[in-house]
């Protein structure tokens, strides 16, 4: 969303009554959204008319549209990366397996659907096997679709094994799609750890080099931490023979997810 062409919200957030509250109870989801001012949020709106043209041919109202410098109100250098249906790796994709081989330190990931194809089941394996501490928060009991966890909770196992750690946040459905590595970059907006995400869906993601804005975000994930239980190796291990059934019957669907 831009408003009055200098301000941008990018985010987890919709327009329904889920976002009215705040985790308080399980009818209010978990999420996270931006506020961005400055040149990136000529970023943002080129994605909105990048839409705006699959409906419309006219791009530009002279009555309406402003073009104005963009204010510089603070220090964090931003990339606006767009992501959209097609052929091969998306924006999208390539961002996040990017991340993914750079980081040296930690990486934290907070997604609503996580569903990651093969190439990012590898580098979240690798970045492990290498000294990352990688750690994952996810939907818990409150998770509002429950053929998609299963999917994502299919290779659960896998990643244990390379020593990933994994959180189901339990009071509520957590919506938030977050990324920090080495608390240095923030990469935050719309796109999932999915499929959908990396070669569906039209998504719009900023990536923030501003270690306070980290700082904050890894506060936020230590707080969410405090309210989620960790997936334990050995006890997912012992899950019920009905629960690998289910998590087998998505593995044909998982690159639509």
């Amino acid at each position: 969303m831009i408003v009055d062409e200098e301000t941008g919200f990018t985010g987890g957030v919709g327009i329904a009554d889920e976002w009215k509250g705040d985790a308080r109870s399980e009818d209010e989801w978990r999420d996270t959204h931006f506020r961005v001012r400055g040149p990136a949020v000529d970023g943002l709106r080129a994605a909105f008319l990048d839409n705006w043209l699959e409906t419309d041919p006219e791009v530009f109202d002279a009555s309406i549209d402003r073009f104005p410098d963009q204010p510089q109100p603070g220090g964090a250098v931003i990339q606006c990366v767009r992501g959209a249906s097609e052929v091969g790796w998306s924006d999208i994709s390539t961002l996040l397996l990017a991340l993914l081989q750079l980081a040296k330190d930690r990486i934290r990931i907070t997604t609503a659907y996580f569903v990651p194809d093969d190439e990012l089941i590898g580098q979240l394996s690798a970045a492990s096997d290498r000294g990352v501490k990688v750690e994952i928060l996810l939907p818990g009991p409150h998770g509002d679709k429950r053929f998609v966890q299963l999917a994502g909770q299919a290779i659960y196992e896998q990643l244990l094994e390379h020593g990933v750690r994994i959180w189901h946040y339990q009071p509520t459905m957590l919506h938030a799609k977050i990324m920090t590595v080495d608390g240095l970059v923030a990469n935050v907006g719309s796109a999932n750890f999915n499929a959908r995400s990396t070669e569906l869906d039209e998504e719009i993601n900023l990536v923030a080099l501003d270690p306070d804005l980290v700082r904050q975000l890894d506060r936020q994930f230590d707080v969410d931490l405090e309210r989620s239980e960790e997936i334990q190796p050995g006890r997912w291990e012992d899950r019920s023979v009905g629960r690998r059934v289910l998590e087998g019957i998505t593995r044909p669907l998982r690159h639509k997810m």
